[in-house]
C-alpha cells in the first residue's frame, strides 16, 4: 500500500511538471519574442506545438515570426492553422487579409472581409483601411482595362 502511495505521489508530481513545462514553452517563447529573439522564441513556440497541438495563439506568433523574415508562405501556412483553430481570430485573419491586399487578390479579399466584419471585436477599425485599399485595387483593374 506504502509503495503504492508513493508511485501516485510521484506519478502527480511528473504530470504536474509536465503540464508546468509545457505551459512555460509558451511564455518563455512569448518573452522571447517581446525580446525581438525571433530565432530563440520560434523554436519555443515550435515546441509548444509539440505538446499543444491546439494552440492556436503559438501558430499566430510563428505567423508574426515568419512575417518580420518576409517568409510570406510559411506566414500564410500558420495563419490558416490559426484560424482553422480559431476561427474568430481577427489578428490572424486581418494578417491574411493584409497579405491577399498585397497581392492584389480583389476576390479573397472580399470574402475574407465579410467574415472580419463579421468577428471583428477590437480591431474593427481596420475594416476602413481594407476598404480604402479595396478601392485602390479595383481602380488599378479598371485602369487597365
Amino acid at each position: 500500500m506504502k509503495k503504492l502511495f508513493i508511485c501516485i505521489i510521484l506519478f502527480c508530481s511528473f504530470l504536474n511538471y509536465e503540464v508546468t513545462s509545457k505551459e512555460n514553452f509558451f511564455l518563455e517563447a512569448k518573452k522571447k519574442f517581446n525580446e525581438n529573439k525571433l530565432d530563440d522564441s520560434k523554436f519555443l513556440f515550435q515546441r509548444n506545438i509539440v505538446f499543444n497541438p491546439k494552440d492556436a495563439e503559438s501558430y499566430l506568433y510563428l505567423a508574426k515570426i515568419y512575417n518580420s523574415e518576409e517568409n510570406e508562405r510559411e506566414e500564410i501556412k500558420y495563419l490558416k492553422t490559426t484560424l482553422l483553430l480559431q476561427p474568430g481570430n481577427e489578428e490572424a485573419l486581418y494578417m491574411l487579409i493584409d497579405i491577399e491586399l498585397k497581392k492584389s487578390n480583389f476576390s479573397e479579399v472580399k470574402d475574407l472581409t465579410k467574415n472580419f466584419k463579421i468577428i471583428c471585436s477590437t480591431l474593427c477599425h481596420k475594416t476602413s483601411s481594407i476598404n480604402e485599399r479595396l478601392k485602390n485595387i479595383e481602380a488599378k483593374d479598371e485602369s487597365k482595362q
